[in-house]
């Protein structure tokens, strides 16, 4: 009896995949927790293990298809990867079709399966209609709005009707809607032709398609402004510098900044509450918890992990938690409910070179902070020019929620955290 291989649940608020890539091919033997195939949601990427050993059947769900929760990926059959032979009617099926197909001649191709199929008798093969391989989305819209999805212009791969082509069809009317395939809708000026031969045209993943989204809404839904200030590193750096080989050396990770601006990021939001809340309809939702979100680059893209209850942590824990998230970032094995429920987002652009920017909103969280490049500088202190390690800080708010004063006030109190450490040893 075949083993089911079905797309598993996929966290909170994610409904569906987009089929990134299978591994094995069918009739290939696989192992049981052996990765089969990769999904790729609007969060994370992540691995469908085979439920049991035998040989990969049939692939139901190709490249490039969405699928919904608990969908039909393909079927596991028991064996030792050796390829079936095929039935008593297998045989006269494939036979009738190349009978066919060698007649055709002016004969479309779906004249030819015809053919096969009444010569087959009793195995009947039918052409293979867009509606069929289009995916569970497709089937739910058509079934929902009444569009018939074999009359929709498809824009996908091998003719398929995307999920986009059906939402456009529902929502322009029948004018949309052909007796066959379009061509896609031309987005950009054409290159020039010896341009265009030296261009490569890449499909943007389901992660990178939801960060554009999420940013462009972050954009349009909030009044976003920004605040600008500069922090003296040389106490933070100085304490650094003393103690991080036997901290290392207790804690096992490495005492970088980031665990003193997560402690000064807390201490702030707690006297400047508006920070930390978000807007609800009409309501303002005060969170009296503080998860915060660091924004971590990777390969595919940009990925917040959170560190939750980031107000219990010492320094030491938040430099462990952020330890661990980078190693799950960098290996693809983030998980999707450790990046959701941020209260606060810190993104650092200094370790790639940015002296100064002006970071969006990771909706629908009100504010982030964005820390950059340390730099030394000419500083007056007391009267004297000094050479001081600088950093410039941003703070993007939604001004809706939050008023300058405060925006201001919270960066002048993480400034005088990080400037005099002690502080957010004491909780001062």
């Amino acid at each position: 009896m075949a083993t089911e291989i079905r797309v598993p649940t996929l966290g909170e608020s994610v409904s569906e995949a987009t089929i990134g890539k299978w591994f094995k091919k069918p009739g290939d033997a696989v192992k049981a927790d052996e990765p089969l195939v990769e999904l790729e949601t609007d969060k994370v990427t992540l691995e469908v293990n085979a439920p049991a050993a035998g040989v990969l059947g049939e692939i139901v769900a190709k490249e490039g298809e969405t699928v919904g929760v608990s969908a039909l990926l393909g079927t596991i059959a028991a064996g030792d990867g050796k390829a079936a032979a095929p039935t008593k009617d297998e045989k006269k099926a494939d036979t009738a079709v190349a009978q066919a197909a060698g007649k055709a001649g002016a004969e479309t191709s779906a004249d030819a399966q015809k053919k096969a199929g009444e010569v087959a008798g009793d195995t009947q093969i039918k052409p293979a209609t867009k509606a069929a391989d289009s995916g569970p989305a497709v089937s739910r819209l058509a079934a929902e709005s009444g569009v018939d999805p074999s009359k929709v212009a498809a824009s996908g791969k091998d003719g398929r009707v995307t999920k986009g082509d059906m939402l456009a069809a529902i929502a322009t009317g029948p004018a949309v809607v052909a007796a066959a395939p379009a061509a896609p809708v031309q987005v950009r000026a054409p290159s020039a032709p010896d341009d265009g031969s030296r261009e490569e045209r890449v499909k943007m993943t389901k992660l990178r398609q939801t960060i554009a989204r999420r940013l462009k809404e972050a954009q349009t839904n909030a009044a976003m402004l920004t605040t600008f200030n500069e922090v003296d590193m040389t106490n933070v750096m100085a304490l650094r510098n003393q103690y991080k080989d036997v901290f290392e050396k207790k804690h096992g990770v490495k005492l970088g900044f980031m665990g003193f601006f997560v402690k000064a990021a807390v201490q702030a939001l707690k006297e400047i509450p508006a920070v930390n809340a978000e807007i609800d309809g009409t309501d303002i939702v005060y969170k009296n918890y503080y998860h915060i979100g660091v924004a971590v680059g990777t390969d595919k893209g940009l990925v917040v992990p959170v560190v939750r209850d980031a107000d219990e942590l010492s320094i030491a824990g938040v430099e462990k938690k952020i330890g661990e998230f980078g190693k799950k970032a960098r290996d693809g094995a983030l998980k999707i409910e450790e990046m959701q429920g941020g209260t606060f987002t810190i993104s650092n652009g200094g370790v790639y070179g940015s002296l100064m920017s002006t970071p969006i909103l990771n909706a629908p969280q009100s504010a982030i902070l964005g820390m950059h490049k340390i730099q030394e500088r000419p500083m007056v202190v007391g009267g004297k020019i000094e050479i001081r390690p600088m950093m410039y800080l941003a703070v993007s708010y939604d001004h809706r929620i939050i008023d300058g004063k405060e925006a201001v006030t919270f960066l002048v109190r993480i400034k005088e955290g990080l400037e005099d450490p002690a502080r957010l040893v004491l909780d001062l």
